[in-house]
């Protein structure tokens, strides 16, 4: 999905910056650095200037789009940490792509992903509320 903005030089002036995701709950973490027009995954010990973090059921919410990041910083499901400016115009350029251009497979898994997992952690939650009540 991000190849063709980097072909073009979209994300130029992100060059040289690192990026981080943490799935908080996995106790797993990705940082990826922008380069002229590549990406590199490095090693998870790598400093990141920004950090998303939260439970991977937000995550994959967030990635499916079938909810919205605001709501999802607004209610502290998701943290950003670090250069809040460099995380904001991340999200920003991300926002920006053509969802449809994701192929439709992929669409589907993380559609079906977040959907499962957003379910899942519903059904555990009445769960919890009656032993601790």
């Amino acid at each position: 999905m991000l190849a063709g903005p980097l072909a073009a030089g979209s994300l130029d002036e992100l060059a040289g910056r690192r990026l981080g995701v943490e799935a908080i709950d996995l106790d797993q973490r990705w940082v990826v650095a922008v380069g002229h027009r590549s990406l590199e995954v490095l090693p998870p010990a790598t400093p990141a200037e920004a950090m998303v973090r939260g439970e991977v059921t937000d995550l994959l919410l967030l990635a499916s789009r079938l909810e919205d990041a605001d709501t999802l910083f607004f209610h502290r499901r998701l943290q950003l940490t670090g250069d809040v400016e460099l995380g904001l115009l991340v999200r920003n350029l991300l926002d920006q792509l053509p969802w449809e251009d994701l192929p439709r497979p992929l669409r589907a898994a993380l559609d079906a992903g977040a959907r499962l997992a957003r379910d899942a952690r519903a059904a555990r939650r009445p769960a919890r509320a009656s032993l601790s009540g």
